[in-house]
Order: C-alpha cells, then sequence, then structure tokens
C-alpha cells in the first residue's frame, strides 16, 4: 500500500509441502503443545490463510517428524508491543513482485501498531525491545505464546502511552546470571500493514 515500507529481510529454508500437508501439520503440532502444558479453553487459530487446502492431508508419523525438524518459527513485534510466534508453515511462498501475505491483523493497526520486527527465532532465545522512551525489557522467547500469522497477538512489552518499541534484538546465548523478565502468558499477534494493495 501507498503508507507500507520493507523494514526486514530475514531468509528461511523452503521445505516441499502442499498446502494440505502444512494445514495439517499446524494442527497436529498445536494439538502437541496443548497437551505438553494441558492447556484448557480456546484453542489455537491454525487455518491457513486465504489458501486452497483442499481434501484434509493424513500426516503419517514419519512425514510430522520431518516436517517437525524442518520447522523454523517466526517472530513478529509491533510498535505498541504486541507479539506472537508463528510456524514458517504458515507463510506460503509467492512470486517475485507480489502483494505479500498478512503477517498481523490488519486491522487492528491502531490498537496493536505497526510492525517493527519479523524474523526467525529459536525457543532457547531471548529478545531485547527498546522503545523511544529509553525503556528496555528482556524476555524469553518460550513465554511467547504461538499464534497465525494473521491474528492480533498479546502484550510483550507494556508500552506507556505515546510510548513506542524502535527496536527489537534477538538474543541466541542467554547468560545464566541475568534472569529475563517473563513475557505475560496468553494469545500473540502482531504486525504492520502487509504488503501492496490489499493483503490477503
Amino acid at each position: 500500500a501507498e503508507t507500507d515500507r520493507v523494514i526486514s529481510m530475514s531468509i528461511i529454508e523452503h521445505v516441499d509441502a502442499s498446502p494440505a500437508e502444512r494445514a495439517a501439520y499446524l494442527k497436529r503440532a498445536a494439538a502437541e503443545r496443548r497437551l505438553a502444558v494441558g492447556a484448557v479453553g480456546e484453542e489455537e487459530e491454525i487455518a491457513l490463510t486465504n489458501e486452497e487446502i483442499g481434501e484434509e492431508a493424513e500426516l503419517s508419523d514419519e512425514r510430522y517428524e520431518f516436517l517437525k525438524v524442518l520447522e523454523q518459527l517466526v517472530l513478529t513485534v509491533t510498535e505498541y508491543g504486541y507479539g506472537k510466534r508463528s510456524s514458517s508453515y504458515d507463510f506460503r511462498l509467492t512470486g517475485r513482485g507480489g502483494k505479500g501475505i498478512r503477517a498481523t491483523d490488519v486491522s487492528k493497526v491502531a490498537e496493536i501498531g505497526r510492525l517493527v520486527a519479523t524474523f526467525p527465532i529459536g525457543n532457547d532465545d531471548q529478545i531485547m525491545l527498546v522503545s523511544d522512551g529509553g525503556t528496555v525489557i528482556r524476555v524469553p522467547v518460550e513465554g511467547i505464546r504461538f499464534a497465525s500469522r494473521a491474528t492480533k497477538g498479546v502484550t510483550i512489552f507494556n508500552t506507556a502511552e505515546g510510548e513506542k518499541v524502535v527496536s527489537v534484538e534477538r538474543i541466541s546465548e542467554p547468560q545464566a546470571d541475568e534472569e529475563a523478565e517473563e513475557a505475560p502468558s496468553g494469545e500473540v499477534g502482531a504486525t504492520e500493514d502487509a504488503g501492496e494493495g490489499n493483503p490477503e
């Protein structure tokens, strides 16, 4: 769109999987995470946005484990401190010169702010967020909940009125003697306007 601009670029590995396989993987992975933590209540949103999935795929255990090994996690953070983790399988491949796809709930930009960072992260990483008010917060990635790429997300950094996140940095080797501030639990989602025109 006219007001959009590119803010970052990251490289993720391509995995040859059909939309139906990716949808089946996301559904099974979400169920596995819920089982691991004994989660109850609202389930994760796992639908692939604006994709023709066709018939539901049945993943063998071998295929599921193969996709699991190659899965990457993508962190998105907005200027009002909202963020989430999403699976790389939630981001479909598009051709050069395309309009792009949504990485957040673009209908809630006034509430969550525009996207300030999107990059691959690991479960054992930490992130450091810096605001234009001179405030810094360091949080473990494992405390940031999974959510679909097109969702709003939850607060990672509780910014003050008029304060915005201006920088997000990945810390891959956390220091053992430094305690990270825990991110609040809950649903996660974040980003700024995606692509030209009307994003998917």
